[in-house]
């Protein structure tokens, strides 16, 4: 039997190879765990430090031809560029949208596919998608910018930087400045009001159109509510409506290589459609203000006769004798009977004619314009027939339950209570079309002055507004229905609507030098034809908002200099009330360069208008768009490219600082043929009392 062989004799244990692999693997683990640990947390400190401290600061988001967005991380602003870094174009702050505490990150393109697109959702509150559109043509590119709120009742804001870029466009205000960098306005709907009524809120001409001298316009889509506000020299803000239907943002910004060319490009995608020239014949007669406070229609039509005896007898010549709307009422109810009052409206119904109980030949061969509105007075008999006969749909309503009767809604004009147009109702618009019509044919009157537009009846009442009519629509289709009455229509009012075949009257003024006042004149037209509204009438000479006559004889001839170089010339106070010949004569010497200068310009450049879209009158950078002294000047004003026109606009100043642009030629002085080169300054250049500083170009 074999021996059992003692598998251990020495007294010292036996050690396995096993058993020390087995320990050192504990070791080198430990050792392994904490230099993972180190690691882990050395790579978070890097990824702190490279989104706090070492992160880019400006990302690129698209890239065009000569143009790209970045994403400026530290102000949380997207920001155009050239390629290049050497101009900013505009910069955006977007920080508004979402928790503006909580600094966003580079942010990643969910479109990252299509490079002409960038996708992304800001803060888990709003989507915004950018895309870009390169016109090599133009010269152009531009971004559309969508945000899209994810949640209800999400304010999206976004602001646009002032800082070194002068701003031109939006709305017309009470002190109109050029550029608009000045102004101040609250956030507020962007929609037109009557100035008068609501000095800090937005007039006419308005359009959602903004251009920078960066070469940079900024175009909102027409289709969705805006507010706007304006911070001086800051920034203008863009706002959406929180709401439950979640509504965008919307807005496209092109950049061109100066902004003469970026304008250009934006006038081709506000409006596609044709322009339309309005009466022209309107440019050679100049209008006048019927002053007077009679009760009945046949003391209207002595005063009339005699207003229009006193032109003739102080050689004048021809002209428009303005009525108001009282005026115009008393008149017509004088001359037009309509089958007995109670059928006012249903004599459109039952297909009768209007008919007269007498014409009055004499008005008839007068050459006067009329002022009406959309508005009727609840205490008429056409208003009480309206509720009887089941056509209180002709007036702007609201059911008194989902089923229920229409109830007109009450508002304030003249200082009555009245009702409105509905101007979304073809028999109401027929019926107020069948109206005007008669008065032509009865009155003989050429030319009609349609008031009442602005404003939005039921938001100022904080009741819902029927789609239809949300914002500035109400206006946009009276501009339709002015455009049918014919083209010798002007308006009080205007929104999208440059193309129509309208005049356009001006905000009225005040009867002093501010610029609410006379300085304010120049700025208000740059604004007007700059968005289009070329065919303008200006506040009567003196001013108008007061009411009262003008009694600073210099203002009167200042403002009468200005007026004579614009569309049409219109008197509110007429020159004979000063009692002096010299007035007269000054007024018939303006008149008649007005007449022999000025219409056949406008004219010419209003064939270039309707083929181009540029504007008659242009600002001083129209001819040098990269010249920064040209930004700012808003007290000269060009007649297409050929006639610079510096009025005196200071009381009492007999000289003025006059700026020629440069463009590769010269100005030759109107009045003594000395001629100087283009960027030459003109320090207190004498200006006489009667006289205006007008330059010709010469090539």
């Amino acid at each position: 039997m074999p021996h059992a062989r003692n598998r251990n004799p020495s007294p010292i244990p036996e050690v396995t190879w096993d058993t020390g692999l087995k320990e050192m693997n504990e070791t080198w683990k430990g050792a392994i765990a904490c230099l993972g640990v180190a690691v882990f947390f050395v790579m978070t400190i890097g990824i702190i430090y490279w989104q706090v401290v070492d992160q880019p600061n400006k990302n690129w988001i698209l890239k065009g031809t000569f143009s790209g967005l970045i994403w400026e991380r530290r102000t949380q602003s997207l920001v155009i560029q050239t390629l290049t870094e050497d101009k900013t174009y505009v910069e955006i702050d977007v920080g508004n949208v979402g928790n503006p505490d909580i600094e966003v990150p580079f942010v990643r393109n969910l479109c990252w596919l299509n490079k002409t697109e960038f996708c992304y959702t800001w803060d888990s509150v709003a989507e915004v998608k950018i895309s870009l559109e390169v016109n090599e043509e133009t010269e152009t590119e531009c971004y559309s910018m969508t945000w899209a709120p994810v949640h209800c009742h999400v304010e999206l804001k976004d602001c646009f930087s002032m800082t070194n870029v002068s701003w031109y466009g939006g709305a017309s205000v009470r002190g109109q400045t050029w550029p608009i960098n000045n102004q101040n306005a609250t956030t507020q709907p962007f929609v037109v009001s009557d100035l008068k009524d609501n000095p800090s809120g937005f007039g006419s001409a308005l359009e959602r159109y903004f251009l920078g001298s960066s070469g940079v316009a900024v175009l909102v889509s027409p289709d969705i509510p805006l507010q706007l506000g304006v911070d001086s020299r800051q920034q203008f803000c863009l706002q959406s409506l929180p709401s439950m239907e979640r509504l965008p943002l919307q807005y496209t910004v092109c950049v061109a290589y100066d902004m003469k060319a970026a304008h250009q490009e934006a006038v081709q995608q506000l409006s596609q459609q044709s322009r339309e020239l309005p009466n022209m014949k309107a440019l050679w007669l100049p209008f006048w203000k019927l002053l007077t406070n009679v009760d009945s229609g046949p003391k209207v039509e002595r005063e009339l006769r005699t207003f229009s005896n006193r032109l003739r007898r102080h050689q004048l010549g021809e002209g428009v004798i303005s009525l108001n709307e009282h005026s115009t009422t008393l008149l017509s109810d004088t001359q037009v009977h309509l089958l007995g009052d109670h059928d006012y409206l249903n004599s459109r119904k039952r297909g009768m004619s209007k008919r007269l109980t007498r014409d009055l030949p004499l008005v008839k061969l007068l050459n006067i314009s009329i002022t009406l509105s959309p508005f009727l007075g609840v205490g008429t008999t056409q208003f009480h027939t309206s509720l009887m006969d089941g056509t209180e749909a002709y007036w702007l309503s609201l059911p008194s339950d989902p089923q229920g009767q229409l109830i007109p809604v009450m508002s304030h004009w003249r200082g009555k209570f009245c009702v409105k147009l509905n101007i979304t109702n073809p028999g109401a618009v027929s019926w107020f079309l069948d109206r005007v019509g008669s008065l032509q044919v009865h009155l003989g009157m050429e030319y009609v002055m349609l008031e009442g537009g602005e404003g939005n009846l039921f938001e100022e009442q904080a009741l819902r507004s029927p789609q239809a009519l949300w914002g500035d629509k109400y206006i946009s289709q009276l501009a339709d229905l002015a455009t049918r009455i014919g083209d010798s229509t002007i308006v009080t009012a205007g929104t999208r609507s440059s193309h129509k075949p309208l005049f356009v009257r001006m905000t009225p003024l005040l009867s002093d030098w501010s610029p609410m006042g006379l300085k304010g004149i120049i700025p208000s037209l740059l604004h007007h034809t700059l968005l289009g509204y070329n065919f303008l009438i200006p506040d009567a000479v003196g001013g108008t908002l007061s009411g009262d006559l003008v009694t600073d004889e210099e203002l009167f001839i200042r403002w009468l200099e200005i007026t004579a170089f614009l569309p049409v010339i219109s008197f509110h106070t007429p020159p004979w009330v000063f009692g002096e010949d010299r007035l007269l004569n000054l007024t018939r010497t303006y008149i008649a360069k007005h007449q022999r200068d000025v219409v056949p310009l406008i004219e010419k450049y209003a064939e270039e208008w309707q083929m181009t879209g540029n504007p008659i009158y242009r600002p001083m950078w129209w001819l040098s768009p990269s010249d920064p002294m040209t930004f700012t000047i808003d007290d000269q004003f060009l007649i297409g490219d050929e006639v610079l026109v510096a009025p005196v606009v200071e009381k009492g100043a007999v000289q003025r600082d006059i700026y020629l642009p440069n463009g590769g030629f010269q100005w030759q002085d109107s009045q003594n043929a000395q001629v100087f080169d283009g960027g030459t300054f003109l320090q207190d250049y004498p200006v006489p009392l009667e006289e205006v500083a007008v330059f010709l170009r010469r090539s």
